[in-house]
C-alpha cells in the first residue's frame, strides 16, 4: 500500500488501489459528468438565442412560433441535464458505497492480521474510530464531493472558455484575478487539512475511552466509577469539540473569502458587459449568454472551494488510514513455508535457548536461556509465581510474537519456517479469561471447528460438561450469549471454551488456567473431560493452582523467566525448592 502523502489532496492518492478494480465506472460516470456539465453550457447559448432571434430579430408575425421552438430548445436542454445528472449520480454514489466497504474491509482485515505487539501500542477505539469516523469521511468526497467537484470544474472551465472566445479582453482579466483567489485559498486551506487531521485523531481518542470503559462496566460500576469516567470521557469529547471548531472557524474563514472574491469577480464582468453593450459591442442576447456563464463560472469556483474543504478533510482521514494499512505485523508466514509432517500422538516441542522481552518493556526480560523439550503425547505443566513467564511461552508458541533469541521448533520446523494458519491449526488455546463472541451457543463452540456437523458440536459439549446447561438455556444451543458472554457465568463461559478447544481436536492443546473459574464441583468434571482430551496428543498446562498439575506427566517450574525445576509432583516437593514452599502454602495450609 502506498505511502500516505503529505501534500493537501493528494494524500487521496492512497484510494488509488481501491478504485482502480471499477475504472469501467469511474470512465463511465465521467462520461455522464462531462455530458451534465455541457449540457449545463449549452443552456446560455439557447438562452441567447431565444433573446436575439426569438424576440429581436424574429418579424412580429413569426415571433410566437420563434419562442417556442427556442423555450423547446430549452426544455430539451433540460431534460438531457437531468438524465445525465441522475445517472452521474448513481453511478458515482455506487463507487462511493462500494469503494468505502471495500476500504472498511482492508482495514478490518489487516488489523485482525496483527501481532498483539501493535495491540500494546494501538487502541481498539481508535480502531474503531478509523473503521467508522474516517471511511464516513472517504465516502463523502468518493461519492458526492469528488463528482461535485469535478462536475464544476468542467463547467468553470467550459464557461471560462466561452467567455474568453465571447469576449477575452475582459475574461483575460477574469482569469488573472481568479488566480489572486486561488493561490491564497490553498495556502490556507493546508490549514484547515491539519486541523481536520486533528479533530479526527481527538474523535478518535473519545472512542477509545468508550470502548475501553464500555468493556469494564460490571468493574466501573463496583468502584464507583461512573462520575469519574463520564468526566474523562468529557473532557476528550470537549477537546474534540475545541479541535472540531477551530477547523470550521479557519474552513469558515476560508469559504467567505471564496464567495465574497468570486462574488467581486462577478459583479466586474457584468459591469464590464454592460458597458460592452452600451457601447455596441454586444448584443442583448450576448450579454445575457455572458452573464449566465459568469454566474456559472462563479458558482463553480465558490463550490470548488468548498469541495476542496471537503477534500482537506478526507485527506486527513485517508492519512490515518493508510498509516493503518502501512503497519506490517513483524510476525508473518513465509514467503515459502515449511509444512510439517502430521502428528501421530500428538505434537513436538522445542524450546532452545530462548531468550524474550515484550516490545513494551524492552529493558526487562521476561524469558532468559529457556531450554525445554516436551515430547509427542506428553504432558507438562508450567507452574510458578505470577510473572515468572509461563504465559509468555505460550503466546510464543503460538507466534504471537518472536524470541529475540534462540528458537521454538514444532514437530521438527522452526516457526518462523512454517504457515501461521498451519501452525496455529494444529493447536487449541483455551485462556484463563474465555472468549465467548456475541452469538449462539452453537456457533460459539463451532468456532473451533466451522465444519462440523451439529452432532460434532453436541459431542464436543457433552465432553466439556457443557450439554446440560446450554439445552437449560431459553432456546438451548440456539442462545444468543450475549456480548462477550454477558448471560453465563464465569464456570459456564470456561466450559464453552474447553468445548471449543475440543471440537477442534488438534496434535497440542494448551490450557492456560483452563479450570481457573470453575467450583469444585465443575472442576471436578472438567478435569475428568480435559483427561479424556488429553488423550493421545500434547498438552502443556499453565496452573497457579497446583492440585490441578499433579497428575502431569512432567512439572516445569519457572521464576523470574528461568526454569528453576523439572520434575514429578512427588520429586518437586521432597527437592524442598520454590515448588514445595508454593505446594506448602496451597495443599499443606
Amino acid at each position: 500500500m502506498p505511502d500516505p502523502a503529505r501534500g493537501a489532496p493528494r494524500s487521496l492518492t492512497g484510494l488509488l488501489p481501491f478504485l482502480l478494480p471499477y475504472r469501467g465506472r469511474l470512465v463511465l460516470a465521467t462520461v455522464f459528468l462531462v455530458l451534465a456539465a455541457a449540457a449545463t453550457l449549452v443552456f446560455p447559448v439557447a438562452l441567447r438565442a431565444l433573446v436575439d432571434e426569438g424576440l429581436v430579430a424574429a418579424a412580429p408575425g413569426e415571433r410566437l412560433v420563434a419562442l417556442r421552438e427556442h423555450f423547446l430548445a430549452l426544455f430539451a436542454v433540460a431534460v438531457a441535464l437531468g438524465l445525465f445528472s441522475a445517472a452521474r449520480f448513481y453511478m458515482v454514489s455506487w463507487i462511493g458505497e462500494r469503494v468505502t466497504a471495500d476500504l472498511r474491509n482492508a482495514v478490518y482485515a489487516h488489523v485482525v492480521r496483527q501481532s498483539p505487539e501493535f495491540f500494546e501500542t494501538t487502541r481498539t477505539g481508535e480502531v474503531l474510530s478509523r473503521l467508522t469516523t474516517d471511511t464516513t469521511l472517504v465516502q463523502t468526497v468518493v461519492g458526492s464531493s469528488f463528482s461535485m467537484g469535478l462536475r464544476n470544474a468542467v463547467m468553470g472551465l467550459g464557461a471560462l472558455g466561452m467567455l474568453v472566445w465571447t469576449h477575452p479582453y475582459v475574461m483575460s482579466l477574469v482569469l488573472a484575478a481568479v488566480l489572486l483567489v486561488v493561490l491564497p485559498a490553498m495556502v490556507f486551506g493546508r490549514r484547515v487539512r491539519k486541523l481536520s487531521r486533528a479533530s479526527q485523531d481527538r474523535i478518535a481518542d473519545s472512542s477509545a475511552i468508550a470502548a475501553e470503559v464500555l468493556n469494564a462496566i460490571p468493574v466501573v460500576q463496583s468502584y464507583g466509577g461512573e462520575d469519574h469516567e463520564a468526566r474523562r470521557f468529557g473532557e476528550a469529547t470537549d477537546q474534540a469539540f475545541r479541535t472540531g471548531v477551530s477547523r470550521t472557524k479557519a474552513r469558515a474563514v476560508l469559504v467567505a473569502f471564496i464567495i465574497i472574491a468570486n462574488a467581486a469577480l462577478m459583479l466586474w464582468g457584468l459591469y464590464r458587459g454592460a458597458q460592452a453593450v452600451t457601447a455596441g459591442d454586444l448584443t442583448a442576447g450576448q450579454l445575457g449568454q455572458a452573464a449566465l456563464y459568469v454566474i456559472i463560472f462563479a458558482g463553480a469556483v465558490a463550490v470548488l472551494g468548498e469541495v476542496y474543504g471537503d477534500l482537506l478533510r478526507a485527506a486527513g482521514a485517508t492519512e490515518r488510514l493508510m498509516e493503518l494499512l502501512a503497519s506490517r505485523s513483524p510476525v508473518a508466514s513465509p514467503p515459502d513455508p515449511v509444512a510439517a509432517p502430521a502428528p501421530a500422538g500428538g505434537s513436538t516441542v522445542r524450546f532452545e535457548a530462548v531468550e524474550f522481552r515484550y516490545p513494551s518493556r524492552p529493558n526487562s526480560p521476561s524469558l532468559q536461556a529457556i531450554t525445554l523439550d516436551v515430547a509427542a503425547g506428553e504432558t507438562v505443566a508450567l507452574v510458578g509465581p505470577s510473572g515468572a513467564g509461563k504465559s509468555t511461552l505460550v503466546s510464543l508458541l503460538l507466534r504471537f510474537y518472536d524470541p529475540q533469541a534462540g528458537r521454538i521448533l514444532v514437530d521438527g520446523v522452526p516457526l518462523p519456517r512454517r504457515a501461521l494458519q498451519e501452525l496455529r491449526a494444529g493447536m487449541a488455546l483455551v485462556a484463563q479469561d474465555p472468549v465467548v463472541f456475541s452469538a449462539s451457543a452453537l456457533e460459539n463452540i463451532r468456532y473451533g471447528r466451522p465444519a462440523a456437523s451439529d452432532e460434532e458440536v453436541h459431542a464436543a459439549a457433552r465432553a466439556a460438561f457443557a450439554h446440560d446447561f446450554i439445552t437449560a438455556l431459553p432456546e438451548g444451543y440456539g442462545t444468543y450469549l450475549g456480548e462477550r458472554g454477558v448471560r453465563l457465568s464465569g464456570g459456564q463461559r470456561q466450559r464453552i471454551a474447553i468445548a471449543r478447544a475440543i471440537l477442534k481436536d488438534p496434535p497440542l492443546l494448551l490450557l492456560d488456567e483452563a479450570t481457573s473459574a470453575l467450583d469444585a464441583e465443575s472442576e471436578r468434571m472438567v478435569q475428568a473431560a480435559l483427561s479424556a482430551a488429553m488423550r493421545h496428543r500434547t498438552t502443556i498446562v499453565i496452573a497457579h493452582r497446583l492440585a490441578t498439575v499433579q497428575q502431569a506427566d512432567r512439572i516445569v517450574v519457572l521464576d523470574h523467566g528461568r526454569i528453576v525445576e523439572t520434575g514429578r509432583h512427588e520429586e518437586l516437593v521432597a527437592a524442598g525448592g520454590l515448588y514445595a514452599r508454593l505446594a506448602a502454602l496451597q495443599l499443606l495450609d
